[in-house]
Order: C-alpha cells, then sequence, then structure tokens
C-alpha cells in the first residue's frame, strides 16, 4: 500500500511542477528571463534552448536583453524568439538583443487569464485521474487478498487527503498568476 501512495504522490507533485512549468511561458507585463525558456534556437545543426546558446537577463521592468556567446547566433536567436509565438518583436542592436515587454491590453490579459484557469483544469483533471488510477490499484489489491478491507480503506483516504492537498496547491497557483497577469 505504501509504494501504491508514494507513487500518486510523486505523480501528483510532478503535475504541480509541469503546471508550473507551464505558467512560466505565459508572461505577465514584467520582464523575466525565464520567459524566454521556451525558446529553442537553430544552432550549429541542431534545435537548442535559447538558455544554452546566450545569457539572458532584465535590466529593466519591461525589457529584456539576450547576449548570444556566438555572434553569429544573433539572427536565429531573434528568428527562434519571434517563432515561440510570445508576442514579443526582438531588436537586434550590434551583437545584443534587446526584446521590449509590450504592456498588456486588458483584452490580452482576459485570454491569458483563460488560458492559465484551462491550464490548471488540466492539472486538476489530471490529479484526479492518478487519484483513480491509485484507487483502482488497492481496490485490485483488496480483491486479490494482498491488504485487508481497513488497510484498503485507510488508504483510500489517505490518497483522498493527499488529492485535496494538491488541488489546493494548484489553485493557489493559479490565484498568483492571475493576480500578476492582472495587476498593472
Amino acid at each position: 500500500m505504501k509504494t501504491r501512495i508514494a507513487d500518486a504522490e510523486k505523480r501528483m507533485e510532478k503535475s504541480i511542477e509541469t503546471l508550473k512549468t507551464e505558467l512560466v511561458s505565459i508572461r505577465t507585463g514584467k520582464a523575466s528571463p525565464s520567459l524566454l525558456d521556451i525558446v529553442k534556437v537553430d544552432a550549429y545543426g541542431s534545435m537548442m534552448p535559447l538558455s544554452q546558446v546566450a545569457s539572458i537577463s532584465a535590466p529593466q521592468p519591461r525589457m529584456l536583453v539576450v547576449q548570444p556567446w556566438d555572434k553569429q547566433l544573433v539572427h536565429p536567436i531573434i528568428k527562434g524568439i519571434q517563432k515561440a509565438d510570445l508576442g514579443l518583436n526582438p531588436s537586434d542592436e550590434g551583437g545584443l538583443i534587446r526584446v521590449p515587454i509590450p504592456p498588456l491590453t486588458e483584452e490580452r490579459r482576459g485570454e491569458l487569464v483563460k488560458r492559465v484557469k484551462k491550464l490548471g483544469e488540466d492539472m486538476k483533471v489530471a490529479i484526479r485521474n492518478i487519484r483513480r488510477d491509485a484507487n483502482e490499484e488497492i481496490k485490485k489489491a483488496q480483491k486479490d487478498g494482498e491488504s485487508s478491507e481497513d488497510d484498503a480503506h485507510r488508504a483510500t483516504l489517505e490518497i483522498q487527503k493527499m488529492t485535496d492537498h494538491h488541488i489546493e496547491q494548484v489553485d493557489e497557483i493559479l490565484q498568483r498568476k492571475e493576480k500578476e497577469i492582472l495587476e498593472i
């Protein structure tokens, strides 16, 4: 039983980490180097993450600066940022790439909030699916005589508590991101 519970918890934690990773790529009005985490650059014949070919900094609240380690990668980096469809318009300034972060319109903020909520719902569904799978395994173990009815009941309750805790975490993360997006 313990391994089934531990496995379910590990999978739920992974769902939370996935949500956090997904939310990083949703831009708010502020410049953050993590905005460009999803950017891939065609460098040296293969697609590489931007962070492996350049340093990224946020010297101002609405400006990112990308400093390529190899000057030949300036144009592929600009293309990569544009292809990432983040609504950003990078400019080449002699081997240095400036990426101004435009202020969000009210309409765009609404779209981003909807996208964040959808991501949150998807993660909640994933967590509930993990709960369902774990509960099915517990019922099967009980049916096969591997555990008593009391142990199965306790395990089911523990999995439900874990599910509730992780769904609360998702809600907290979503509230923070929504507040960040709506902040002007």
